[in-house]
């Protein structure tokens, strides 16, 4: 499998992950968690939370407030573009409050993500609480992660073997077409939320009458207020070309952000790396982005992905003050530490598309 090249580099070469130092790698992450407690990392940032929630809900209403105001002008649809920016903020608090970032109490964090998820964005919570668990479980790992399920994009030359028909075309062509494909996520949410929640979802079935209703009521409160905003002010063409341009940003930010973080990176399978502690676990199958303010602003902190995986619940600012423990505990065990610019690791990711979809292209 085509490894991702290691920009930053710490320390020797990755042991093999069958060796003894991979069966010792669980407990090679308690000093690193035991430091990380000390020195308060995994404390709640409630005030720091509270402020960009509420700076982004301001934000929000200006925006609504000036959709209003213009009225029925195609320059309204510029308005599309702080909106996404926007939206994708909300998208990241939601994130974070699932994974308790913001409150230790569930019903507060369930609160959060149900404004900022299921009534912002509308896309259900409990559906990408169950997906991304189940990612962060086992990340890239081919029959576990289901964000590297075989679907409309793969990520293994396995994966790809034998694909034919439109599929075979699109895996032979996926990295070109991997961020043109990112502008329909704003909308493949919505849909895979409305399908969970009123479809036949196992997972949702388990969710109690009152918390189904709450969560789809809210869906439905989503696309009714968001269809009632744009269809009373703008002209019915110029709401739906509102509603495609904003979708369609909101989608490729989300790509942008999501992109760089494992895709090209280790990817074990049943026998590759079962003898894995969390600590080499998270740390080969992530990548992490170098950058300033604007950076941690653009990826909403997923910029610290190993951190953000080592330590789930750490709140989004302190994924800085971690970095420098992360990477010295990784030169100390001579585990690589994989870090890179914004711009080389979409080139990173799309290489490992492209080689992914190899196979298929030698037979055209």
């Amino acid at each position: 499998m085509p490894q991702a090249t290691v920009i930053a580099h710490v320390g020797a070469p990755q042991p093999p992950p069958g060796g003894s130092t991979a069966r010792a790698a669980g407990s090679d992450f308690t000093p690193l968690l035991r430091t990380a407690k000390q020195r308060g990392l995994l404390e709640r940032r409630t005030g720091w939370y509270a402020r960009t929630m509420a700076a982004n809900g301001l934000g929000l209403v200006a925006i609504v407030a000036g959709i209003v105001l213009m009225g029925p002008s195609w320059w309204t649809l510029l308005l599309a573009v702080p909106l996404a920016l926007l939206s994708a903020r909300a998208a990241f608090v939601a994130h974070d409050a699932g994974h308790a970032q913001i409150s230790p109490h569930r019903r507060t964090s369930r609160l959060i993500q149900l404004v900022h998820g299921n009534l912002l964005l509308g896309m259900s919570q409990d559906w990408w609480n169950d997906k991304h668990n189940r990612h962060h479980a086992n990340p890239n790992h081919l029959d576990k992660d289901p964000d590297v399920v075989p679907d409309i994009l793969v990520f293994s030359a396995e994966h790809a073997a034998g694909r034919s028909g439109v599929r075979g075309w699109l895996t032979r062509h996926q990295a070109a077409l991997f961020f043109p494909l990112t502008t329909l996520e704003g909308l493949a949410l919505k849909v895979y939320g409305f399908r969970h929640v009123f479809g036949r979802s196992p997972i949702h079935r388990r969710a109690s009458l009152s918390a189904r209703v709450v969560e789809g009521g809210l869906l439905v409160a989503h696309v009714a207020g968001y269809s009632a905003l744009l269809l009373s002010v703008l002209t019915p063409f110029q709401a739906l070309a509102f509603a495609l341009l904003h979708q369609m940003l909101l989608g490729l930010h989300l790509g942008m952000a999501f992109a760089p973080n494992h895709k090209g990176m280790e990817m074990p399978d049943g026998i590759h790396g079962r003898d894995w502690g969390h600590l080499q676990r998270q740390v080969l199958t992530s990548r992490n982005i170098r950058g300033g303010i604007l950076t941690d602003w653009f990826l909403g902190g997923l910029n610290y992905q190993i951190e953000h995986h080592l330590f789930p619940s750490m709140p989004r600012p302190h994924l800085r003050l971690v970095q420098p423990l992360v990477r010295a505990h990784c030169r100390r065990l001579g585990l690589p530490y994989t870090e890179t610019g914004l711009i080389d690791s979409y080139r990173q990711a799309l290489g490992h598309m492209h080689t992914v979809g190899g196979a298929l292209r030698e037979g055209e």
